[in-house]
This record gives structure tokens, C-alpha cells and sequence, in this order.
């Protein structure tokens, strides 16, 4: 009963007396008879609140199977031991960490054998929030098993069940670990919208710090989200701030290698990517802020330069044998390579009209055709595209042969331009009336 004080019996001369017999009775082959002598005192111990007599014994019963590599009997007495009447927190706990140690699975015969001890144990910390950290790191092994076997499926389904985020007791790191063997599982699934929830509990903060370990933590997690976005999403500006993640990571800026791929793979989806506030912002921030680095980069600096200047790009671009080999773009079979190119010469054409809507107000579609190098049915969808993204105003009149990219105004907004224009010209009149004047006044001192 709670609150109410149990005495204490102390236990130790009666399993120090039972442990050498149970040693003679398993030697001479009677296993079972041996276990049965140590439950017998395991029960002494657990009713007598002997913790640590009770916690000897129930160490000694395990290691004496193992002893004997009978692992039938050591799953039996594993189950036997935590169901026990009352059994005491310590000793299961004890117990689970004894037999998920090295010396117990990586000592049985196969993997069947090493499995069955996993579940055995699997089964024996479930629900009991006292071993979640022994039931944490047992699942995973158990996923590593199946995944070896080829049963990613299940192996998949076994650890994104287990929700180390609200684990106390495990530490930041291993958490994180955790957390993108979950990732990348779901991945290897093609289970991408558990890969995405799950990739949501890894906040930026969890990433920061210095420490060596965490920093290729950082690193495995933006590799396996740039899998994602290539995979599943296909956003260019998503893996583009990937790999400037990973390029901001101490340990890659200081390898010139890994940096100069990470930089260059950043530039190069960037430039795929949609246009957008934050794919221009992000465009200039390169060009200002990595000068030094891009200089060792000449390719990518003059693409930069060539994206972030109001002037028609031709197409093929100088630079697409470069584009085309970078590892980067081919690093998820061909296709996907071909889709990103296609992305490309589509986002040089919008940027080739956005370019136009910035100098004409109004220009014929066979002219507009002529200087994009395209023909006109293409030149009319890419424009359809840009409006309905809302990335630019365009009015096609087919009839005549034009496309506005002036909006049209409404007669409050004309009536209102009008009478800003008459009130600047009246200024300018004062503004000269008052300088002629003053001419007229310095003539007449002189």
C-alpha cells in the first residue's frame, strides 16, 4: 500500500549459498533445476524488499543461461523474471540492461536467435516508462535486423512507432539520431509524407553547436531532406537552402572540397528554382556575401552574374557541360537530371520575359518570339504560366499580334496620375519662374 513502510530481510546469505549450487546443477546439465533454485530465492528477496540480493540473483539467473547458450530457456526466464509478483523497478531495469549488452546479443548463434531475445525484450520494457531509453535503442537494433534482411517495410513500421521527442531520458544527440534513422527509413520506404512529419520535429536549434558528432548529424540530416525535396517534392529553392546549410557547416568550410561542392550545388538549384522574393533575396546574398568564394568558383560566379543582371540569356547557356556533369544533379538516377534541366531552360525563358516586361509596355508576340529564340505558342504559355503564378501582369491580344505587360488602369487610378502630373509640372513652372527671377535680379546688381 502506498505511503505504508515495508520491512526489509536481508537476503545475501541465502543467495550466496544458492548461487554455487545452481552453478553445479546447470554444470551437471540440469539447467531448468537451476533456474528454479534461483527463482526460489528470487522470491525470498522480492518479498523480503532485498533490492540488492534481489537484483544479484536475477543478474546471476540470466548470466547462467547465457553461460549455456540456451537462448529458448533465456527468453522463457527474461519473461518469467519481469513477470514476477511485484517485481521491483531495479531488477527489471538491471536485468533489460544486462541482456541487451553485447555479451547477450552479439553472442547468439544467428540472427532468428538475436531477434527473438530483441522482442523478448521488446516486450518486457513496453509501457514501463522507467526502461524507454533500454526500449528505444533495442527497436532500433530490431529495425537494423530487419532492414539486413531486406524487410524495409517493417523495419520502417517498427521505429517510426517509437517517440523519442518525449523521451527525458535520453540525451539531445541521441535523440537526433533516432529521429533521422526514422528519416531515412520512411525514405528507403518512399513513405514520403511520414518523412515529412517526422522531419519536422528536427528544429534549426537542435542542429546548432559545435561539436564534431552533432555537426555530421546536421549534415546527415540536410543530405537525407535534399533526398527528400529531389524525390518527393521536386523544389529546387528547398535543396538550394539545403545545400547552403550544409555549406555554412564549420567542419565543410573547412574541407575546400566539400565546400566548393556544397557552394556550387547551391548555386545550381537556386538558379532552377522558381522565381521569388526569396529566390532573388537569396541570389544577391550569394553575390554579396560568398565574393571571395565564388571567385574560386568562376562557372557558377559568372551564372550568378548572368541571373542577377536585367539582360536576355541565351540558351543553351556557356555553362550547361558544367551544369550537366555536376554530381549534384545526377545524383538520383537520369531522370531526374533531364527533369532538372528541362526546369532550368524553362526559368532562363521566364527570366528572359521578365526581362522584356521591364523594358516594353507593349510588343508584338512574333518580335517578343524572335528575341527569346522561340517560337510563339511556346512564348504564350511560358507568359500564361508567369500570370497565373502571379509573377508578372501580361495581356495577349491574339488579333493583333501584342502582348501588354502594362496593366490596365481604372479611369480613378488615370484621373489621379493626371493630376500628379499637373501638380509636378506646376511645381517645375514655379520652380523655373523663381530661378529666372533670380538670374534677373543678379544682372541688374551687376
Amino acid at each position: 500500500m502506498d505511503g505504508q513502510l515495508i520491512e526489509k530481510k536481508d537476503c545475501s546469505a541465502a543467495v550466496a549459498a544458492a548461487l554455487p549450487e545452481a552453478k553445479s546443477l546447470a554444470d551437471a546439465g540440469k539447467l531448468a533445476e537451476a533456474v528454479e533454485l534461483l527463482l526460489g530465492v528470487e522470491k525470498q528477496a522480492r518479498m523480503g524488499n532485498d533490492v540488492t540480493s534481489l537484483k544479484e540473483v536475477v543478474l546471476a539467473t540470466i548470466r547462467l543461461v547465457r553461460e549455456k547458450k540456451d537462448w529458448e530457456q533465456m527468453n522463457t526466464t527474461l519473461t518469467q523474471l519481469s513477470k514476477r509478483r511485484s517485481q521491483n523497478k531495479a531488477a527489471i531495469s538491471a536485468m533489460v540492461q544486462e541482456a541487451m549488452g553485447p555479451s547477450y546479443l552479439d553472442a547468439t548463434p544467428d540472427a532468428e536467435s538475436k531477434r527473438k531475445l530483441i522482442v523478448t525484450l521488446r516486450d518486457i520494457t513496453d509501457g514501463k516508462i522507467f526502461v524507454e531509453t533500454e526500449r528505444a535503442r533495442l527497436t532500433r537494433t530490431l529495425s537494423h535486423l530487419l532492414e539486413a534482411e531486406g524487410k524495409v517495410a517493417e523495419a520502417c513500421d517498427i521505429i517510426q512507432d517509437v517517440h523519442v521527442e518525449t523521451y527525458g531520458s535520453l540525451d539531445k544527440q541521441e535523440k537526433l539520431e533516432f529521429i533521422l534513422e526514422q528519416i531515412r527509413l520512411t525514405l528507403a520506404k518512399k513513405d514520403f509524407i511520414r518523412t515529412y512529419i517526422i522531419a519536422k520535429k528536427v528544429t534549426k536549434k537542435l542542429l546548432e553547436g559545435e561539436d564534431p558528432a552533432l555537426q555530421a548529424l546536421k549534415l546527415k540530416f540536410y543530405r537525407l531532406m535534399i533526398e527528400y525535396h529531389s524525390l518527393a517534392e521536386k523544389e529546387a529553392f528547398e535543396i538550394a537552402q539545403h545545400y547552403h546549410s550544409i555549406y555554412n557547416t564549420p567542419v565543410v568550410r573547412a574541407e575546400e572540397s566539400e565546400w566548393r561542392a556544397a557552394l556550387s550545388a547551391c548555386v545550381l538549384f537556386l538558379i532552377i528554382a522558381p522565381h521569388s522574393n526569396q529566390q532573388s533575396d537569396m541570389l544577391h546574398r550569394l553575390v554579396r556575401q560568398e565574393e571571395d568564394q565564388l571567385a574560386q568558383l568562376p562557372v557558377y560566379k559568372e551564372i550568378l552574374k548572368t541571373y542577377t543582371t536585367r539582360e536576355i540569356i541565351r540558351y543553351p547557356l556557356p555553362q550547361l557541360p558544367d551544369i550537366e556533369s555536376h554530381p549534384a544533379l545526377t545524383l538520383y538516377g537520369h531522370e531526374l537530371a533531364q527533369h532538372w534541366l528541362q526546369q532550368l531552360r524553362t526559368r532562363v525563358i521566364q527570366h528572359n520575359i521578365r526581362v522584356l516586361s521591364a523594358y516594353y509596355k507593349k510588343i508584338r508576340l512574333t518580335r517578343a518570339a524572335d528575341l527569346l529564340s522561340l517560337d510563339v505558342s511556346e512564348l504564350e504559355n511560358n507568359i500564361a504560366t508567369l500570370v497565373s503564378e502571379g509573377a508578372l501582369y501580361a495581356r495577349i491580344d491574339r488579333p493583333a499580334n501584342q502582348v501588354s505587360f502594362s496593366p490596365t488602369k481604372i479611369a480613378e487610378e488615370t484621373l489621379s496620375d493626371w493630376a500628379a502630373d499637373i501638380s509636378e509640372l506646376l511645381r517645375l513652372v514655379e520652380r523655373t519662374t523663381h530661378l529666372i527671377n533670380k538670374e534677373q535680379m543678379l544682372h541688374k546688381v551687376v
